[in-house]
């Protein structure tokens, strides 16, 4: 067996027992440890996790950015991997990865492909990939600590690089479960844009759920994955709607309840 990368891969959860374990079995042979931060699971996450041979640690959710930035702080190596529990490394992305790590890279992050599957279907997966930084030297960037926004935030003058395997990204429990997910993340990106200084627009509300609708359904291709892109483009134009709708019922109505049950719960997202 080739040794391990000298890599840690960290995973946030809460309630995740029917998706964690592909997620920690797609990198436990790879890397040099896994990390689960669990914010208070009640179904056995974390003993599947342990059971899989991740470090779990429990920590109380303060928001996505500073979940995250925890568990880099509980790593041993500079290289971070961070994953979602309803993510996993494909075959591919894997060994693209290995043969990085047989020398120094000479990259400080890596940008890796992440491939929605919605519905049953991979049809709509490569017109709904994003970019995000996820295997980076923490020397060279951290977690912001947005309570919404989970981006790596790299340092000035960094060298980022691009890999093509990608990471499959199962989001959707169902329907039922993406229509929970939208309304208490979009509670939390109104509340966010407010704090920011962000303006509810009566022509942002009218306009946005169908320019979205249209930037994905056509733009984007969403189109060519039939009746699946259609829900896909159907749920991402609702998405923005919402949370236009929510930024304009707060600045008239105040805090909603919404907003301050999302912030206190990572369910809001995953």
């Amino acid at each position: 067996m080739p040794p391990k990368l000298p890599i840690s891969v960290t995973i946030i959860t809460q309630d995740e027992a029917d998706r964690v374990g592909p997620a920690i079995e797609s990198v436990i042979d790879l890397v040099d440890e896994v990390i689960v931060v669990d914010s208070g699971s009640s179904d056995g996450t974390e003993a599947i996790a342990e059971g899989l041979g991740a470090r779990v640690v429990h920590h109380d959710w303060p928001g996505y950015g500073r979940q995250k930035r925890y568990a880099e702080e509980l790593a041993r190596n500079d290289w971070v991997l961070n994953i979602d529990a309803d993510e996993r490394l494909m075959p591919e992305l894997r060994d693209e990865i290995a043969a990085r790590f047989e020398g120094d890279p000479g990259e400080d992050a890596f940008r890796l492909p992440i491939h929605d599957r919605f519905l049953c279907s991979e049809r709509i997966s490569r017109k709904a990939q994003y970019l995000p930084v996820r295997l980076y030297r923490r020397s060279r960037g951290r977690y912001s600590e947005s309570p919404v926004h989970d981006r790596v935030q790299m340092e000035k003058g960094a060298r980022i690089g691009e890999l093509s395997g990608r990471i499959a990204h199962d989001s959707t429990r169902s329907l039922s479960h993406r229509l929970q997910k939208m309304d208490g993340y979009t509670a939390m990106q109104a509340e966010d844009m407010r704090r920011k200084g962000r303006r509810g627009s009566g022509l942002r509300l009218v306009a946005d759920f169908w320019l979205s609708f249209l930037l994905g359904y056509f733009t984007k291709g969403f189109w060519r994955a039939g009746l699946v892109g259609y829900i896909y483009a159907m749920n991402y134009a609702y998405s923005r709607f919402l949370r236009q709708a929510k930024l304009w019922e707060l600045e008239r109505c105040g805090k909603a309840d919404s907003v301050s049950k999302a912030e206190d719960s990572p369910r809001a997202g995953s």
